[in-house]
């Protein structure tokens, strides 16, 4: 299937803006371990509170929550609760064979309203902006499963 290669421009594309919002998610993981290191806390299992190597010197405090540790973890939850979509309807629209142009104003507008979502959350902006950019990634999944569902259909 010559569509699903990277040779293809519409797919690699895809392959790019997939992989640009996995790797966002993933460092997000890495991001709430080096706050909890930073702040010693936000921790939440009680094994956490083991004395070890990275906490010598463990408080019940530190399974308390902590709001710099809480914000990361906001925004992992809510790239858990997006980005699976966009994956997989991204993946779909790119098989409709839609125009190159539009796919990539599609497809990477996404990931930039991601990642300035990301950014809105962490700098704790006000929800509208939050909301303004993950409106705008959720009116590009909107379009391409409704324009996929009709090539689908054959319109």
């Amino acid at each position: 299937m010559d569509s699903l290669s990277l040779r293809d421009p519409l797919f690699a594309t895809y392959a790019i803006a997939a992989s640009l919002m996995i790797l966002k998610v993933a460092g997000m993981s890495w991001l709430t371990v080096v706050r909890m290191m930073r702040v010693k806390g936000g921790f939440r299992s009680p094994e956490d509170l083991k004395k070890t190597i990275l906490n010598p010197a463990p408080d019940p405090r530190q399974l308390e929550p902590n709001e710099r540790v809480e914000r990361i973890r906001r925004i992992l939850m809510n790239d858990v609760e997006n980005v699976p979509f966009f994956l997989i309807a991204g993946f779909l629209y790119v098989l409709s064979r839609p125009p190159l142009l539009l796919a990539q104003c599609l497809l990477y507008g996404y990931v930039t309203s991601r990642l300035l979502h990301f950014v809105a959350y962490l700098t704790g902006q006000i929800h509208e902006v939050r909301a303004t950019f993950w409106t705008i990634g959720s009116v590009v999944l909107i379009f391409m499963t409704i324009r996929t569902l009709l090539s689908a259909l054959g319109y």
